[in-house]
């Protein structure tokens, strides 16, 4: 099941967010507390994005936030991925914007696969410089075509 999801569901993202995280970038491991990352969902994610949910069994598995023209977080339970989750969380923010760009790590390469099979095609890689982790990214671009 899809919803928006509340101020109240911000725990459970954050829970999400961390694990999906330090699943896919075991490298990363320890660089915020669970109390660093609740903040953070409740005073820049939900104070700015749209944040939907994807729930199977009443159990919050895949998040999304997203913002006109960017994605911000996609982050989907290790044992939800290759299920589809991502795929529908995708489509809710490209139903809801004509473009969309975001940024993942270059050495993510499961997300960099993802985004690539869902149409958004590679505009920029960097050395890591701007971003707090100090690891080259590589930012993408979604287009709708036609109407």
């Amino acid at each position: 099941m899809l919803r928006q999801l509340a101020l109240t569901d911000m725990g459970a993202a954050a829970q999400v967010h961390r694990i999906a995280f330090d699943h896919a970038m075991p490298w990363l491991i320890g660089l915020h507390t669970p109390d660093e990352d609740r903040w953070f969902y409740r005073e820049r994610v939900f104070a700015t994005c749209r944040v939907w949910g994807h729930f199977d069994d009443g159990v919050l598995s895949g998040i999304i936030a997203f913002r006109d023209g960017w994605i911000d977080q996609l982050y989907v339970l290790p044992a939800a991925q290759g299920c589809g989750v991502g795929t529908e969380l995708l489509n809710v923010a490209k139903r809801a914007c004509q473009r969309l760009e975001l940024w993942t790590f270059q050495r993510n390469v499961r997300a960099r696969r993802f985004y690539e099979a869902n149409g958004f095609a590679l505009v920029e890689q960097t050395d890591g410089a701007r971003n707090e982790e100090k690891e080259p990214d590589a930012r993408y671009l979604w287009t709708r075509v036609g109407r």
